[in-house]
């Protein structure tokens, strides 16, 4: 209850966050008495179940039994035939969950157009949930009641609040751009909307006869400050009216702009290692279909139909074979031509930098002005007597988090001896870098400065960061919020290539979740750009 927003719905808190936390405790020799505050008992069951267990004998949980734990404890609630498979559905609800409170969230908390955030964080959220019923219809009676308010209710509420926020996200973009299909998502929202409802009402009055009424009354929903709305409140939605006959429009992938109304060029950049194919997408501002063809200016340069009907909207897609696109940047002009007498120039930029890396290379590509590495997929770690880099899997908001046992430790430096890690990556544009470090929140705990790091590339002078320099409300309510700490350091290569990036954590209770390069202008998103391409497979550790 607090700045920068209560947070009394649903269960937000990771076992493997607990885990990090009281690791750090129990080593730092407290010991003795552990107090939580846990708020309202139900929903929070999972956290205060594992931080009770935990406390009892903290040796009998080491890190690799993390999975284990929720196995086990799912096997307790509701038997061993889907132990397993719900065990997986907490943790990445979870973690889903921790990325951003549901409090916290509205329309624009992930980027709809950059790297399409917003439809695959939902779309996550709505795979567990399918997950989630398919298991509640099996399990035995005698097991649904338990299931349904410790698993099926926060995962299917949570999986229709993220796609309620994503549907009006995007009624508000198609409003922008005058597609018809802009009603069509008003009217489902209202229906997420009545869905929040009907969901809590279920878990209130119908569940086992009501036992647990109220327990789901808390408003989560039209937040305007940190105190909680005295009701859940519907976010705000646009309609429109569509156009008279076929009124072809168009969208590509990255932009918010539409066309025949934007009057500059619409530009797509493709790169050889994107992780994602760009596109254009054709829309229907009236109330009749149309057909379309796309032609492309280059032989190795295709699209995804050629052609077809537009009703309210398709994708395009748009693949090279890259085996026979020239070296730089190649402009290639593709050419949409409507029924609706509508023609569309779309100007790819193809770019393909071969670049010379030495033989039986593996590392993380550039692309799109970024390099975007997940920490556990370092290229070597390095430890010394009595260090070792521990992973903790499923920390953080994307994949997990690599941290430095055992602790306490006195504050290391940055040296080539010291334990630290190392990131392969073929860097195109190197003058000017920004590297981006994101590590779990922690506060300064030691007495001295930090929590810090140190990153450097290939032989340079190692740059140290104090994760906690900025000591203001604002950036305490950034952190708390997004639940992330991201500084970042600045750095210039001589050359592109190949290069290596070290990392070092100073102090203890540096938990690394991911690093982010950044070569150029980036598009904005929540969580950073989605993990490069890697040559090689990532994920084989090895150990000096």
């Amino acid at each position: 209850v607090g700045g920068p927003r209560n947070y009394k719905w649903l269960n937000t808190n990771q076992i493997e966050r607990t885990w990090e936390q009281m690791h750090l405790a129990y080593d730092y020799g407290v010991d003795r008495i552990w107090i939580v505050n846990v708020g309202d008992i139900k929903p929070m069951e999972l956290p205060i179940s594992f931080f009770l267990d935990y406390a009892w004998n903290p040796n009998d949980w080491p890190v690799n039994r993390m999975h284990e734990y929720t196995t086990l404890w799912a096997q307790q609630q509701f038997g061993k035939e889907f132990a397993s498979p719900t065990a997986s559905i907490l943790n990445q609800y979870t973690k889903f969950n921790s990325r951003r409170k549901p409090e916290l969230l509205s329309p624009d908390a992930y980027s709809l157009v950059n790297y399409n955030e917003a439809g695959k964080v939902a779309s996550d959220y709505q795979a567990i949930y399918r997950e989630s019923l398919d298991i509640y219809q099996k399990l035995s009676p005698e097991y649904k009641d338990a299931f349904y308010q410790l698993v099926y209710f926060p995962v299917a509420a949570c999986a229709n609040l993220n796609e309620l926020y994503y549907t009006v996200a995007l009624n508000h973009l198609y409003a922008l751009q005058g597609r018809a299909q802009t009603n069509e998502l008003a009217g489902r929202a209202a229906q997420l909307f009545a869905r929040d409802a009907e969901l809590s009402r279920e878990y209130n009055t119908v569940l086992n006869h009501g036992k647990w009424n109220h327990m789901m009354d808390q408003t989560h929903i039209g937040y305007t400050y940190w105190q909680q709305p005295p009701e859940n409140t519907m976010p705000k939605v646009e309609k429109i009216t569509p156009l008279t006959g076929a009124q072809p429009g168009m969208a590509i992938s990255g932009s918010t702009a539409s066309w025949p109304d934007e009057k500059t060029g619409a530009e797509i950049k493709m790169d050889r290692w994107e992780t994602s194919a760009p596109f254009i997408e054709l829309f229907n501002r009236g109330t009749q279909s149309y057909s379309y063809t796309v032609s492309s200016g280059s032989r190795w340069l295709h699209t995804t139909p050629v052609k077809g009907t537009v009703d309210s909207m398709v994708h395009i897609l748009l693949t090279a074979d890259w085996n026979k696109v020239p070296s730089g940047n190649t402009p290639v002009k593709l050419v949409v031509r409507t029924t609706g007498g509508q023609t569309f120039e779309v100007n790819a930029v193809v770019s393909h930098s071969k670049l010379k890396l030495p033989a039986g290379w593996n590392g993380f590509m550039e692309s799109g002005h970024v390099v975007s590495m997940e920490a556990q997929h370092f290229s070597r770690s390095f430890t010394d007597k009595p260090f070792q880099w521990v992973c903790i899997p499923n920390l953080g908001r994307t994949l997990s988090a690599m941290t430095l046992f055992p602790v306490p430790y006195t504050p290391l430096e940055a040296k080539q001896n010291a334990p630290h890690l190392e990131y392969n990556m073929a860097l195109v544009n190197t003058s000017s870098l920004q590297v981006k470090v994101f590590v779990s929140p922690t506060q300064n705990f030691t007495g001295g400065p930090g929590p810090r790091y140190a990153v450097a590339f290939d032989n340079q002078k190692p740059v140290i960061v104090d994760i906690n320099a900025d000591q203001s409300l604002k950036a305490w309510e950034q952190t708390v919020a997004d639940n992330i700490n991201i500084t970042a350091t600045r750095h210039s290569l001589e050359k592109p290539g190949s290069h290596v990036l070290k990392f070092w954590a100073l102090d203890p209770g540096i938990a690394l979740q991911k690093i982010v390069i950044e070569t150029g202008e980036v598009p904005a998103t929540y969580l950073g750009p989605p993990e490069s391409m890697h040559l090689p497979v990532p994920g084989k550790e090895k150990n000096k």
